[in-house]
């Protein structure tokens, strides 16, 4: 049996209020071709397909639209739990209409093992599907007078004994697996995700995670990554467009399973081509530098953190400017070049003039830059007048 593990879509999110919403649609057709091509049997999602409880409607029409598609009216059943970021009973409000196309909505977490037919496999996938186990989620109050330490294990007590149980339907001639919305110690996480831990509070254990389940498939944390320890494969697939500057680089993907009756499963991945990539800019040489990559096209189809060395401050004119060059640039940060001026390491001095003790504040105030003309006129128009009115009150 072939299955393809996804997860984190976030439909819906923006990015410093930028509509992602176009690349969120080429990536669900990127992975509508992908499952025709790679003939995938079945389709695990495993958490948060939108980005807030309340999505847009665009979002949610786009979400419904890709998992009927997959689906392809039943033929390759699509499995979608929800993540922290979900509405677990709006999201399973459809399951009705869903389960007749083979789509099962798993909202809030169940005992329940699902068994479902595969017909191009002409097997049965039994899947352990853990929806995101908050406390509420899970009907339990779990911290009731207890420290982090004592909250953690008896968290990951209870995740895996709810494992364990709906583990107990897994027969030996059908492909088993497990998949949930959780945060498993040892993962690298990223600036994007939410956090679901406090403190490691609700924090599962690598060793918990079902060792009777052939694949765990894992959903939050937004790096491709295997789980170190786990006694069983056990893998995040990570988010199919990357949703913060912490994830620049970071190569997006799909993970497919293989896997037979009572054998190991064997993974690989699908490197996805689809949404605009997030890049750092580091213009060390100045404006000057920036307005060159500008010439030269670089990384025009990108989101841009940018980040320059400057002496002065930008003004609204070239802050303007350089974002009507690229419309990608989100971020302008200037970093301005610490003086070397021995003064500025010590305590200003009586004797010092006025305006240079001023010059030597306002440069340490903003790392380096240096007051116009206007901002020096208003600043002793000021100290004098302050100066008169101590001379009349003394």
């Amino acid at each position: 049996m072939r299955l393809l593990h996804t997860a984190d879509w976030h439909l819906g999110k923006t990015l410093e209020g930028r509509s992602r919403l176009a690349e969120q649609e080429q990536f669900l057709d990127e992975l509508a071709d992908i499952v025709e091509r790679e003939k995938i049997d079945a389709v695990l999602m495993a958490g948060d397909a939108f980005d807030t409880v309340n999505p847009p409607a665009a979002a949610e029409q786009l979400f419904y639209e890709s998992i009927s598609r997959l689906s392809d009216k039943g033929k390759r059943p699509v499995v979608v739990i929800a993540g922290n970021h979900d509405n677990p009973d709006r999201l399973s409000a459809a399951s009705p209409l869903a389960g007749q196309q083979g789509i099962y909505l798993i909202g809030q977490p169940q005992m329940e093992l699902l068994s479902i037919p595969v017909p191009a496999a002409r097997e049965k996938l039994n899947v352990a599907a853990l929806a995101y186990p908050s406390e509420s989620r899970l009907s339990e109050v779990l911290s009731k007078d207890l420290e982090e330490l004592q909250l953690r294990n008896k968290y990951d007590e209870k995740i895996r004994g709810v494992f364990a149980k709906m583990c107990e339907g897994y027969c030996h001639d059908t492909v088993n697996v497990a998949m949930s919305h959780i945060y498993v110690a040892g993962g690298s996480s990223t600036d994007s995700e939410r956090p679901i831990e406090v403190g490691g509070a609700y924090t599962v254990a690598a060793t918990s995670l079902p060792e009777q389940a052939q694949y765990v498939a894992l959903g939050h944390l937004h790096r491709p990554q295997n789980i170190k320890r786990a006694k069983t494969l056990s893998r995040y697939s990570g988010s199919p467009l990357a949703y913060s500057f912490s994830e620049a680089g970071y190569a997006k993907s799909v993970s497919i399973a293989d896997i037979k009756p009572g054998g190991e499963a064997n993974v690989s991945e699908i490197f996805l081509s689809s949404g605009r990539p997030l890049v750092k800019w580091r213009a060390e040489q100045g404006i000057s530098q920036v307005h060159s990559w500008l010439d030269e096209g670089r990384d025009r189809n990108a989101w841009v953190d940018l980040e320059i060395s400057l002496t002065d401050q930008l003004s609204l004119e070239q802050i303007h400017g350089l974002r009507k060059a690229h419309t990608g640039i989100l971020h302008i940060r200037p970093v301005f070049a610490a003086s070397n001026s021995h003064g500025e390491t010590e305590s200003l001095q009586k004797n010092v003039p006025l305006e240079e003790r001023f010059l030597k504040f306002y440069e340490k105030q903003t790392g380096g830059a240096k007051p116009d003309d206007e901002v020096m006129k208003l600043f002793l128009e000021l100290a004098s007048e302050q100066g008169e009115e101590e001379g009349e009150q003394g």
